[in-house]
């Protein structure tokens, strides 16, 4: 299976997450077979991984996080392996060419949990009654085994099998719900290109609500899936979830998925996380006076700048926050509050105060998710729009959104770009993103004309 991705600008490298990741290979297929038992947090799988190596190879490896392998499989035939606390390294019947596809199938299993990061713990989750799953960066190895890398995409099959009284939910369509003595298995189908870390498996006592969203001459299939106790708050705090997804399709073209699924956990989260086709909120998040609109915003936009148009690599991350932070803005001057020309005014008030010490194109591992990249990257797109005007504005995200629909993309890429679709070649719009992104000093806001 090819994923049709488009290949980034320029080599992608695991900057940012040294430790995960190989670029040696790459993934076009993960096919997981999953039971797991929510009262005892057991977990067993089989992996099904279809493998492109990228350059001659003799050896895979793979990001593994706190599970045993039991056995593995390439095209079949038993072959040896070898694992660390982080790493499963699988020894190649024979030396293999560049190009070549690969079936490695892994039987795997034990008690899922987080991985420590930089970034606080990441991956599975056990929840007071169920999971959550959120990776970014690097925790998809704490439930599969994964070419754990940004600019690796791949399609993906879930099945998860669970106890009776839980539903489950993941990235993509449910394709099937079987129902066994004491267990139900659920399976999910993606086609479209996913990074490991948009890649997720939500379990909880939950009901859910089908609905519409967006144009009705191009309905998206939504569905808000929570706990029956917080159900009449998740509706009424979702209800403008429709007219979102019409503001953000016209601002930067068509919803690039079949669905988008909101999941409202039991349990408080500290933020909004997302996944591929979805966001995840916390109990905390649902108020019933639709007092977390701005995050609601937020991680829709994610489905077009972060899912749909992924990185290359990290430190450009500010082409994801940067741009659903933007999105915010947008939805507030659409459904009457201030212009984002006011909130990027008063954001950037507010940042003229010291610290500045952050390069929002390449803010380093540990400032990676500072809220400075989120507003200054929005800030950037503000002294882009005034720059080129509303309209070659809108035209080039949309045409960005459109141009790399499920691939991955860099800065310089994005940069480019805007110079080829405004027309604007005197080196002007370079040096705005070189004076935006690659200094510590913040420049000031452009005046509208």
């Amino acid at each position: 299976m090819t994923t049709g991705r488009p290949p980034a600008s320029g080599p992608a490298t695991p900057d940012y997450t040294p430790e995960s990741g190989d670029p040696a290979w790459s993934v076009d297929l993960y096919d997981l077979d999953l039971s797991y038992r929510v009262a005892t947090n057991r977990l067993d799988g089989t992996a099904t991984v279809t493998a492109v190596a990228s350059t001659r190879l003799r050896r895979l490896s793979f990001d593994l996080v706190g599970l045993r392998v039991d056995k593995v499989r390439v095209d079949g035939a038993k072959t040896r392996f070898q694992q660390t606390a982080t790493k499963l390294v699988v020894t190649l019947p024979g030396e293999v060419e560049a190009g070549v596809r690969l079936v490695v199938r892994i039987d795997y299993g034990g008690a899922p949990a987080p991985r420590r990061t930089t970034w606080g713990e990441l991956g599975w989750e056990e929840l007071a009654d169920g999971v959550l799953v959120a990776s970014q960066p690097n925790g998809a190895a704490t439930w599969f085994p994964c070419n754990d890398r940004p600019d690796d995409k791949a399609s993906y099959r879930v099945s998860v099998s669970a106890e009776h009284g839980y539903t489950v939910v993941c990235n993509g369509e449910l394709v099937g719900r079987r129902t066994t003595p004491g267990r139900v298995t659920w399976t999910y189908e993606q086609p479209e290109p996913t990074a490991t870390y948009l890649a997720t498996v939500q379990i909880g006592r939950y009901e859910t609500t089908a609905t519409a969203l967006g144009d009705a001459a191009a309905p998206v299939a939504g569905l808000l899936v929570s706990p029956p106790g917080l159900h009449d708050r998740a509706e009424h705090d979702f209800a403008d979830l429709g007219d979102m997804m019409t503001c953000f399709v016209e601002a930067f073209g068509p919803y690039p998925f079949p669905s988008y699924t909101v999941v409202v956990t039991a349990d408080e989260l500290e933020i909004p996380l997302e996944a591929q086709g979805m966001a995840v909120f916390g109990a905390n998040h649902v108020d019933g006076q639709s007092g977390t609109e701005r995050l609601i915003a937020h991680e829709l936009a994610h489905q077009w700048f972060g899912n749909s148009v992924g990185l290359a690599s990290w430190r450009d991350i500010w082409l994801n926050e940067g741009f659903a932070c933007y999105a915010e803005w947008l939805w507030a001057e659409r459904s009457g509050g201030p212009s984002a020309a006011t909130q990027a005014g008063r954001t950037h008030l507010r940042l003229v105060l010291p610290p500045h010490d952050i390069v929002v194109g390449d803010p380093g591992p540990a400032l990676m998710f500072d809220d400075r990249v989120y507003k200054r990257g929005a800030l950037t797109l503000q002294a882009l729009r005034v720059t080129v005007g509303d309209a070659a504005f809108f035209d080039v995200l949309r045409s960005w959104t459109d141009a790399n629909r499920h691939g991955v993309v860099t800065t310089r890429d994005f940069v480019e770009h805007c110079v080829a679709v405004t027309g604007v070649d005197d080196g002007s719009l370079p040096a705005l993103f070189a004076a935006w992104l690659d200094g510590t000093s913040l420049p000031s806001l452009p005046r509208a004309s």
